[in-house]
């Protein structure tokens, strides 16, 4: 299996227009953020707030850190896609591989792609945040970035792997493609903060697992830079703002704890996994 790992890491990474795209919504998002979306916050909501700019640059980087997982082990599957689509798959499944061991290398692939790719956009999120204004992530930050890194792009790979085993096509890969691209910037509230929607749309957007990723990112990324902006500030006025920005939950008047979120995370994982391998276990028609 871990050679057929290293063949779709080689074919995905050597397809250059592929690994572009699966960073496109992240580009779009960085784009809206730098030319409407922050001057907007900053001008007309978090004027009187201390350093305002670089808590919303962590804000923005703890949003883009839950989406890039998602976009780029979409970007991944585009391998298994291929082999569909050109037959090759049926090479693989008449050789002595076991499907189980197939199905794990599309799984795994895309798994190291989507860990290789956050980290590097945690490497550019620590660059942007400094050019700003911004401080060095301390080791510890550092430590639970990646650990959360690796977490969620366990869950979002099983969820998109899902996803992707019921196409057949180019067409219906782009179609996904696109409209997971364009959503996942409002489901993990990033386009608009979770607060200013409806509260049926928070309702919805807070059972989405990937905005409990970005939940997370979120506590850890603007911890410092939050202390720092609302010092001297009485604490509901945190509070406030925490919910608002979807830095933190809550389901009938009760806070989410962290520890809630992973395992909401843990959960989204297991089944995903789960029911993506009973799917792509199946012999083919």
């Amino acid at each position: 299996m871990s050679i057929f790992v290293k063949r779709n890491l080689k074919l995905f990474f050597r397809d250059r227009t592929a690994v572009l795209f699966s960073l496109l919504a992240i580009f779009i998002i960085i784009a809206l953020y730098a030319v409407f979306l922050g001057d907007v916050w900053l001008a007309d909501s978090m004027s009187n707030i201390q350093n305002a700019d670089i808590l919303m640059n962590s804000w923005l980087v703890a949003g883009l850190l839950a989406v890039a997982s998602v976009t780029t082990t979409m970007g991944a599957f585009g391998v298994m896609i291929d082999d569909k689509v050109q037959k090759i798959n049926k090479d693989f499944y008449s050789s002595p591989l076991k499907r189980s061991s197939i199905t794990g290398g599309y799984i795994g692939s895309a798994f190291l792609i989507g860990v290789i790719m956050s980290l590097v956009t945690v490497v550019a999120a620590q660059l942007y945040i400094m050019f700003s204004g911004g401080d060095l992530f301390t080791p510890i930050v550092y430590v639970k970035v990646v650990l959360l890194v690796l977490f969620t792009t366990l869950t979002n790979t099983s969820m998109v792997c899902f996803i992707v085993s019921f196409f057949k096509s180019h067409s219906a890969f782009s179609t996904a493609s696109t409209i997971i691209g364009t959503l996942i910037g409002f489901l993990t509230g990033i386009y608009l903060p979770i607060g200013a929607l409806p509260e049926s749309v928070q309702m919805i957007i807070k059972m989405f697992p990937v905005s409990h990723a970005a939940s997370l990112f979120r506590q850890v990324l603007m911890e410092a830079s939050m202390q720092t902006a609302f010092e001297g500030i009485p604490v509901n006025y945190l509070d406030e703002f925490k919910e608002y920005m979807g830095v933190t939950f809550r389901f009938g008047g009760n806070e989410v704890a962290p520890w809630i979120s992973i395992l909401i995370l843990a959960g989204t994982a297991v089944v995903f996994y789960g029911l993506s391998l009973l799917n792509m276990s199946k012999k083919s028609v």
